[in-house]
């Protein structure tokens, strides 16, 4: 099956506490073809490549190493965690390593935190297009779930990456995360869906299934596909009732026409 957009199945929130093989295979059988984690070095690589080519899969993002980058002080480290993680990206044959960016530093102008942003993407972005991968930025709420994180809006986080004019460096836009911090997601993401290189989808409020809550998954999945958008929509949530049959419910979102 086909799907428009792709799915891919964030493991470790859909199946949490499920063995990794195990939650490989049951996505495998929802006709879901990638799936995707978070932190790569607290994984067995070779096993998650045996799994992935066991099921004939793709592993459509992972994240780089969670260190600041509104902090210059912290910039060597960062770029250091970046290349430790792009050299497991291309052990995985995986193209986009998600970035956070860090936590609202007291004390230190939002302007000198936007600009650290924009100088150490700047400096990690001959790394990422060496390497043929793409680093996504992702601005979280700080209502519910991320208090006191730095990048908030999906605005921001555009500018951003317009400023540091990568093909490598884009964002990955959380509709379950700006729905908090903006709303309007699907103007938002068609105007700017040059810079999206991935998307990350959860009901709100509750971060549960694509069927329970405010947002209007069908219409939200029309309006990506309407533009053309050729990447993965990571499914990041968790689940209240099976979560088998809630990402069924995900693929028969996509695959049938609003």
């Amino acid at each position: 099956m086909t799907l428009n957009p792709q799915l891919s199945v964030c493991i470790d929130a859909v199946y949490e506490g499920v063995g990794e093989s195990e939650a490989i295979a049951r996505v495998a059988e929802t006709g879901i073809k990638a799936f995707e984690f978070w932190c790569w070095w607290e994984k067995d690589l070779d096993q998650l490549i045996r799994d992935r080519d066991k099921h004939g899969m793709t592993i459509a993002s992972c994240c780089t190493k969670f260190v600041s980058l509104v902090d210059p002080g912290k910039r060597e480290e960062y770029l250091q965690g970046l290349e430790e993680s792009i050299e497991a990206a291309q052990r995985l044959d995986c193209k986009t390593l998600i970035s956070q960016v860090g936590d609202f530093l007291p004390g230190v102008s939002r302007q000198d935190q936007h600009q650290s942003l924009v100088d150490g993407l700047r400096q990690a972005a001959p790394l990422l297009e060496q390497a043929g991968v793409t680093l996504v930025i992702e601005p979280l709420n700080d209502l519910v779930d991320h208090v006191g994180y730095y990048l908030v809006k999906s605005d921001e986080a555009f500018e951003i990456v317009s400023k540091v004019g990568s093909d490598n460096v884009k964002v990955v836009f959380d509709i379950y995360h700006q729905q908090i911090s903006e709303g309007h997601v699907i103007d938002r993401l068609t105007r700017n869906i040059k810079d999206i290189a991935h998307f990350h989808a959860a009901g709100n409020p509750g971060r549960n299934e694509l069927t329970r809550g405010e947002l209007n998954y069908p219409e939200i999945f029309a309006a990506i596909r309407e533009t053309g958008y050729e990447g993965y929509v990571g499914l990041e949530y968790w689940p209240v009732g099976d979560a088998d049959a809630s990402l069924r419910a995900a693929v028969e979102m996509v695959a049938s026409p609003r």
